[in-house]
C-alpha cells in the first residue's frame, strides 16, 4: 500500500487538456493505475458501449450497464472495475480546456452532472443517444485537426453541448431536483470553500465570512439544500478525507489525524468514533 493516494495530473506536451481514449486500450496499458484508488485534477466521462460492471467512487459502488454514462468530478477518489467486463470510452478534459469564460465555469460549477449533490448514478442513454453519439463523432473528428484555426474553441464548443445535452438527459431520469436560487449558491460556494481548507479550517463562522452572509444564512441554506447543518457538511468532509486515507493508504493513525489537522492522535480518534461509530484502527481492519 503507498504512503498517500496517487494524485494524477493532466498528460503534459497535449496541444490541448482533453483526450479521448478507449477503456480497451487502458487496461492493456494502465492496468494496475486504473484499478487502484486514485484521484485526479482533470474530470472523467465513462461512457459504457458494452458489458456491465461497478466504479467504486468514494466508497460508493457506482453500478453501469451498455449505453450508460458516468461522470466523475475532479478529486474524487474512485478505481475502475477490475473485471473488465466492458467496453467504452473516457473523455478526460480540465479547467483550463473547458472554462474560457466566467460563463463555462459557472455552467461545471452547476451542472447535476458533475456536482449533483444528492446523487451519483450514471446517466442511462435513452432517446437522447444520437444526439449525444453525433456531437462524440464531431469531437473524435475535431481532435484530428489540431492544425485547423480555431480547433480549441471547436473543441470545447463540441463538449459544451455534449454536456448540456447529457445534463438535460439526466433531468428526465428521476433524481432528486434541487431549485436554483441563493440557497443553492451558498451551498455549492460552502462546499467549494470546504475542499480547499477542511484540514484548517472548522468554523461555520469562518466560511459564512468568505462567502459574506451570516452563520444563520448558511445554516438556512444547507438545510434547504442537503437537510444538514453546515458543522454536519464539515465533520462529512473530514470523516471522508480520513476513511480515504486509512483505507488506501499506509499512513499511521497519528499521520493522518495530523495530516488532517490534529495535534494529537487521541483528538482524531475520539473525532473518528464519534464521526462513524468506530475507532480509526477499526474501520481499517474492516476493509482490509
Amino acid at each position: 500500500m503507498k504512503d498517500s493516494i496517487i494524485n494524477y495530473k493532466f498528460k503534459p506536451g497535449l496541444a490541448l487538456e482533453f483526450e479521448i481514449l478507449s477503456v480497451k486500450d487502458l487496461y492493456k496499458q494502465h492496468r494496475d493505475i486504473l484499478t487502484a484508488p486514485h484521484r485526479a485534477d482533470f474530470y472523467h466521462i465513462l461512457w459504457i458501449h458494452k458489458g456491465s460492471g461497478t466504479h467504486l467512487v468514494d466508497f460508493l459502488p457506482v453500478k453501469f450497464t451498455a449505453d450508460s454514462i458516468l461522470f466523475i468530478n475532479k478529486g474524487k477518489v474512485h478505481f475502475f472495475d477490475s473485471s473488465e467486463k466492458f467496453e467504452g470510452t473516457l473523455i478526460l478534459f480540465t479547467d483550463n480546456f473547458f472554462c474560457r469564460h466566467e460563463s463555462d465555469i459557472r455552467f461545471l460549477h452547476s451542472t447535476i452532472l458533475f456536482h449533483d449533490l444528492l446523487d451519483n448514478a450514471a446517466l442511462k442513454l435513452q432517446a437522447g443517444k444520437e444526439s449525444l453519439y453525433s456531437i462524440f463523432q464531431l469531437m473524435q473528428n475535431e481532435l484530428r485537426h489540431s492544425d485547423k484555426k480555431f480547433h480549441h474553441d471547436v473543441m470545447q464548443n463540441h463538449l459544451h453541448n455534449f454536456l448540456m445535452l447529457a445534463d438535460r438527459e439526466k433531468r428526465k431520469q428521476g433524481f432528486t431536483e434541487i431549485s436554483k436560487g441563493a440557497d443553492l449558491d451558498y451551498t455549492m460556494l460552502f462546499n467549494e470553500l470546504l475542499d480547499i481548507h477542511f484540514t484548517k479550517v472548522r468554523s461555520v463562522k469562518e466560511y459564512a465570512d468568505r462567502i459574506h452572509i451570516s452563520e444563520k444564512r448558511l445554516s438556512k441554506a444547507t438545510a434547504k439544500i442537503l437537510g444538514k447543518s453546515p458543522k454536519e457538511i464539515i465533520n462529512d468532509r473530514v470523516l471522508l478525507e480520513a476513511k480515504r486515507l486509512l483505507v488506501h493508504t499506509s499512513q499511521s493513525i497519528k499521520e493522518i489525524g495530523f495530516q488532517l489537522g490534529f495535534a494529537e492522535p487521541t483528538n482524531f480518534i475520539k473525532y473518528f468514533k464519534l464521526q462513524s461509530g468506530v475507532t480509526p484502527s477499526e474501520f481499517r481492519e474492516s476493509h482490509l
